[in-house]
């Protein structure tokens, strides 16, 4: 019996990243040779094991073959005859089909050591095309590491996309990959190989179409739609933005695809657009419901933060009202976040304050200083008090904005 650390706990050494979780894979044992020495089985398709002491996981060297759709659709042959290097074969990429024995040395048969250097994620073997799903994890490492997509396996990924096979992606998985991908540290890469490949046209349509989408330069130096959302994200990711926040800088512009040609580059109305839009997606996905909700105020609503300094005091407490800012304060910040995001993410030369941000946080702390009891004290009771309570809100902004009601 010999045992190796596998996959991403091997990478991420090399890389000098801090490991996370250890794998590792068993040569030459049986499932109860590995149940006399103490392991727990916990895998139910597959022979894996718990350390009866570190509590990670190790697994007998397998073999896989396509058996069926979707992720369950494989066959496992573990068997004490498995090797090592056919074990490592069945992996997606090169730089997560390297193992290192107890001793330190690394077992690299597929050349990963050579394309961590050159910062490149390659497929392992032919055998990539059997999981459909691979597309996304190859973009998510994408995400990761910025790394490059070797041209061959974005050619195989291309003839996947095209072939139909995401297809077969159950939902559940897919919005899985997706926000993981949010949450790394190159988000835009992610999107980028899926559109380099064909996917983002299968999967997130609605995003696909903003590329080649003009917006007016005046406010959009970058002009296209797509590319302001690369640039969201980049931004997202660089103010290490949470991911619920990240998804809504993601989607907040859905409805500018949807705009008629004659109009570009002006798009009226895409606010409302946008929001029937991202409840598709989540009918399809089923993001959770922090995730949906931000998303859908931000893209109805960032329009209105923007112009925020040129707002009339009733116009922001009808924009408080709806974003329910005086009793979700930490999601009212969060629409705050991506709308900055929104402003940033753009082809300035050079980086432009967000005043709109601080102005609307301080009137909101203004008006949540009005007190209920204060307005009873002072005789007002029953259906009068929610209208008492807005006049004087709206009396403070009124005051702190030196500006009429409106």
């Amino acid at each position: 019996m010999r045992c190796y650390r596998v996959g991403g706990a091997v990478r991420d050494r090399l890389l000098g990243c801090s490991l996370q979780d250890c794998d590792w894979v068993v040569v030459g044992a049986t499932e109860q040779e590995m149940l006399a020495l103490g392991f727990k089985r916990v895998g139910a398709d597959f022979p894996v094991f718990l350390h009866p002491r570190t509590r990670e996981e190790y697994a007998l060297a397998r073999t896989e073959r396509k058996s069926g759709s979707g992720y369950k659709g494989f066959t496992a042959h573990a068997s004490p005859d498995v090797t090592l290097e056919e074990d490592l074969l069945r992996r997606d990429l090169t730089i997560n089909a390297m193992a290192e024995d107890e001793q330190g040395a690394i077992i690299d048969p597929y050349g990963g050591q050579r394309d961590l250097a050159a910062r490149v994620l390659r497929h392992v073997s032919p055998a990539f095309v059997e999981d459909p799903l691979r597309v996304l994890r190859v973009a998510r490492f994408a995400a990761r590491f910025a790394f490059t997509v070797a041209p061959e396996t974005m050619a195989l990924m291309r003839r996947m996309s095209d072939g139909g096979e995401l297809d077969t992606l159950v939902p559940e998985r897919v919005w899985s990959e997706l926000q993981r991908a949010l949450a790394e540290p190159h988000p835009e890469h992610f999107i980028m190989v899926l559109r380099d490949c064909g996917a983002l046209r299968v999967l997130l349509p609605w995003l696909d179409c903003l590329f080649g989408v003009p917006q007016p330069a005046a406010y959009h130096p970058e002009i296209d739609t797509g590319e302001h959302i690369l640039l969201v994200l980049r931004e997202a990711a660089a103010a290490g933005a949470a991911t619920p926040v990240r998804f809504a800088a993601l989607v907040h512009d859905l409805g500018k695809g949807t705009t008629p040609r004659e109009q570009w580059p002006r798009h009226v109305g895409h606010e409302e657009r946008g929001v029937a839009l991202i409840r598709e997606l989540a009918a399809r996905y089923e993001p959770p419901r922090a995730y949906l909700e931000l998303a859908l105020l931000a893209a109805r609503l960032h329009g209105v933060c923007h112009r925020a300094l040129e707002l009339r005091p009733g116009t922001i407490l009808d924009l408080f009202e709806q974003l329910d800012a005086l009793r979700r304060p930490e999601r009212f910040l969060q629409f705050l976040e991506v709308c900055e995001l929104d402003y940033r993410g753009r082809g300035w030369s050079q980086r432009s304050e967000y005043p709109q941000a601080r102005y609307l946080s301080e009137l909101r702390e203004l008006i949540a200083k009005v007190d209920i009891s204060d307005l009873v004290a002072a005789g007002t009771s029953g259906e009068r008090i929610a209208a008492a309570m807005r006049e004087r809100r709206l009396e403070i902004l009124v005051a702190a904005t030196g500006r009429r009601s409106g």
